[in-house]
């Protein structure tokens, strides 16, 4: 998955979410995010992006409206399942690439949460398994010391991530987060986005 991916996930995310959203309200949503940071997107790529999420026939792209130049654009059906996709993708395969897992995060309640829990397990037992094939490789003779400096610290990360990837599911199967199938209920956390 690519950083476009992550982008896409994010703006076809805020756009579903709001039901019809322009560029000016996607771009404060995902500044309080604090997605500029953690997932480098530029305010002057959303509209550019957006455009091209029109393009392609994954939003519908509304009448332009005059001052300040605006077009609201709405979630098609064939966006919604680009999402839906992107969506399970970031959450069930580790990519180490901190921002397509960050958009899936922000975009977390989107889903029903057995379905969610399923998506992470699915994940943490790749990384569970990438972790002893690292491992394995560094218990190898023969490596140069740098390499098993680089399998070290690969072995750490991967760790690391499957140690949060449990935490997070007994969070949900604790009943943390308000998920989509359960609507608004009191008690919920707040995912923390920090890098």
């Amino acid at each position: 998955m690519t950083t476009m991916s992550a982008t896409r996930l994010l703006l076809l995310g805020v756009v579903r979410t709001h039901g019809q959203a322009n560029g000016y309200l996607v771009n404060a949503e995902l500044e309080s995010w604090g997605a500029e940071k953690w997932a480098g997107l530029k305010p002057g790529s959303i509209h550019q992006s957006l455009r091209q999420l029109a393009k392609e026939g994954l939003l519908d792209a509304g009448e332009i409206h005059e001052w300040p130049e605006r077009i609201d654009y709405r979630i098609t059906e064939k966006g919604t399942a680009e999402f839906l996709r992107l969506l399970r993708s970031a959450l069930s395969r580790p990519d180490h690439r901190p921002e397509t897992l960050g958009a899936a995060l922000a975009l977390l309640p989107a889903l029903p949460r057995k379905e969610v829990i399923t998506l992470l397990r699915e994940r943490l037992r790749a990384m569970e398994a990438e972790h002893t094939e690292i491992l394995d490789r560094a218990a190898e003779r023969g490596e140069p010391s740098h390499i098993r400096e680089l399998l070290g610290m690969r072995a750490w990360s991967t760790a690391s991530g499957a140690d949060w990837a449990r935490g997070l599911i007994a969070r949900l199967e604790n009943g943390d987060h308000v998920m989509a199938d359960e609507g608004d209920r009191p008690g919920g956390t707040v995912l923390i986005l920090e890098p």
